[in-house]
């Protein structure tokens, strides 16, 4: 260890000595000095060595290296955090900057998880004042910046609740209003070019880079969040400033969001812009900038791709959003208004498949329940041929006996307005009416058929075909046309006569099987050696019942006992009404 004199002797020598016959061992000595100081608790006795006017020379070419321990006092809040902070500072004001620059840099590569937020909130604004001394070569180290404190940012979880965001236990929150502010002045300084300045290459790079930052900053963590217009959080209001920079830098809102092409954009790409329609149409931050020029439908058709987007996430952030965004884009649509031709648009046919997905798939009720909300919202807004089209392919490719039903249910409502008196559109009772009809009224696999699974499906089908029934005045008036639709509703009660039958025999012969105590034993060792015999509900899988207690599958089968004999009513009453039709 140096003593006093030699360290005396050791600073006396640097002082002396020109920059390029420092060595190496000078610039480790130099730091292990500093380092050692602080140690000791003298950060007092190093500050006032670097603001000695003798000791310039020596900082500004060997300051840098003190950057690491001294930004480490700070991060864990020694006593001398004063001097310590005014030391970094006096740094970055007198050393290099292309090595400053650089020096930060490696501190902001090299984080350790826990401290992130401390460190990112101790070093955004010496690194703004190292960047603002590059002058008009500052573009690349701008963008570095940027990246490398979004790198870490993005390691931090993101608040979902209030309650979260107002604990900001892990500082994202304070750390994006550091990312802000340290933003501003460049941000300031391309907004500050009138019409007659001529962007150099380095503006524009200085552009291009703050254009990633909001990009990256709608991706993350602003799509993670959760925002909303009566609550101003702190992630709100980092929401608004990206919004508020995007123009500022000379990148109009419409622009990047209805003209730009998505086709050939990364995911990462289409997220960004997908959260920016989110932020510009549902939670109305920045739309008082946007141009009221754009209809309705144009708007809905351009943000299709991203509801896409949004759609075909797995995450619950995604999803809120999306379908958000999905019902404000359909509200200004007028009712009965979108033609046949938007659904020969590719997003217009994956949107309602993702949203299929949703509605079938999605663990989480309340998104469940929204999407069959805009589902019902979109319906609405078709035109009758769109209607039409829409439903013959939902029919076809869903594959869901809950969807399935719901689109029949949907049949029924077009079937009851065409009949009304007026001009009314009547493609729900002529001849395309029966191609509907012979999906609606068919079972997936004939008499082989799950009943149970295709329940909701069929049960709906019966109901529309008993009151096509009672309301025949307007399809009588097309003989061909109702000869045709008897055709296909005796083919389809038949088959589903036998189907009932065959389920019934089954179901009743394993409830039978299971009243006994003797066989109910045997029946529980035989489920323990392989899978059960017995068929599944619509929300029960074969495995899941090979699972149940005896007591369960009992429920089972008396419930599918109980659904075939609504089934066989149903039929009976369609019958009878037939037969009373055909008396009259």
């Amino acid at each position: 260890m140096a003593t006093e004199d030699q360290v005396k002797d050791i600073i006396h020598r640097w002082q002396n000595t020109p920059e390029d016959e420092l060595k190496p061992e000078d610039y480790q000595r130099f730091k292990k000095l500093g380092s050692a100081c602080l140690s000791r608790g003298d950060a007092a006795q190093l500050l006032e060595f670097l603001q000695d006017d003798k000791n310039q020379g020596i900082v500004r070419c060997m300051g840098c290296l003190l950057l690491a321990p001294l930004l480490n006092e700070v991060v864990q809040k020694e006593k001398s955090l004063d001097h310590c902070q005014a030391a970094i500072t006096h740094l970055t004001r007198t050393c290099r900057p292309d090595e400053l620059l650089h020096s930060l840099l490696e501190l902001l590569e090299d984080i350790d998880p826990g401290a992130i937020c401390e460190t990112v909130l101790a070093l955004v604004p010496h690194l703004q004042t190292v960047l603002l001394r590059l002058g008009g070569r500052k573009a690349a180290g701008v963008g570095s910046a940027l990246t490398a404190l979004q790198e870490q940012l993005s390691r931090l979880p993101v608040p979902y609740s209030r309650q979260q965001e107002e604990a900001d236990e892990h500082g994202l929150c304070r750390c994006c209003s550091a990312l802000a502010a340290f933003a501003k002045p460049f941000v300031e300084e391309v907004k500050g070019r009138d019409g007659e300045h001529v962007a150099t290459a380095e503006d524009e790079q200085l552009r291009t880079e703050l254009l990633k930052f909001c990009m990256r900053s709608l991706r993350e963590p602003l799509l993670e969040a959760e925002l909303t217009r009566d609550r101003r959080s702190s992630l709100w209001l980092f929401a608004t400033e990206i919004l508020v920079t995007l123009p500022a830098i000379q990148e109009p809102l419409p622009e990047l969001l209805l003209f730009s092409p998505l086709k050939n954009s990364s995911s990462q790409a289409k997220e960004s812009r997908a959260c920016l329609a989110y932020l510009l149409f549902v939670q109305l931050i920045g739309l008082h900038s946007f141009p009221a020029v754009f209809s309705p439908v144009f708007v809905l058709q351009c943000n299709m791709d991203y509801i896409n987007q949004l759609l075909s996430s797995k995450k619950e952030s995604h999803l809120l959003k999306g379908l958000a965004l999905y019902a404000k884009s359909l509200e200004s649509v007028q009712d009965n208004s979108l033609p046949v031709t938007l659904l020969e648009l590719k997003s217009f046919y994956s949107v309602p498949q993702n949203l299929r997905q949703v509605l079938t798939d999605c663990p989480m009720q309340h998104l469940r329940q929204s999407g069959r909300q805009v589902f019902q919202l979109f319906i609405d807004k078709l035109d009758a041929e769109a209607k039409h089209k829409f439903f013959r392919c939902m029919l076809k490719t869903s594959h869901h006996a809950g969807v399935e039903s719901y689109i029949v249910k949907n049949i029924r409502s077009q079937v009851e307005f065409a009949m009304k008196p007026g001009p009314a559109n009547k493609g729900f009772l002529g001849a395309e009416f029966l191609s509907l009809m012979g999906l609606v009224l068919s079972l997936p696999k004939g008499a082989q058929t799950d009943l149970l699974h295709s329940m909701d499906r069929i049960m709906e089908s019966l109901n529309l075909l008993r009151y096509l029934l009672i309301r025949d005045k307007e399809l009588r008036g097309a003989t061909d046309v109702w000869e045709e639709l008897s055709g296909i509703k005796e083919e389809y009660l038949k088959t589903l006569r036998v189907c009932i039958g065959r389920s019934r025999r089954h179901y009743s012969s394993e409830l039978k099987a299971l009243r006994g105590d003797q066989k109910l034993r045997a029946k529980e060792a035989r489920q323990a050696a392989r899978p059960t015999r017995v068929l599944t509900s619509m929300a029960v899988t074969h495995e899941e019942v090979s699972d149940m207690s005896p007591e369960v599958q009992h429920q089972v089968l008396q419930s599918a006992l109980v659904t075939f004999d609504l089934m066989e009513s149903l039929i009976v009453r369609i019958e009878e009404i037939t037969e009373e039709k055909r008396k009259n």
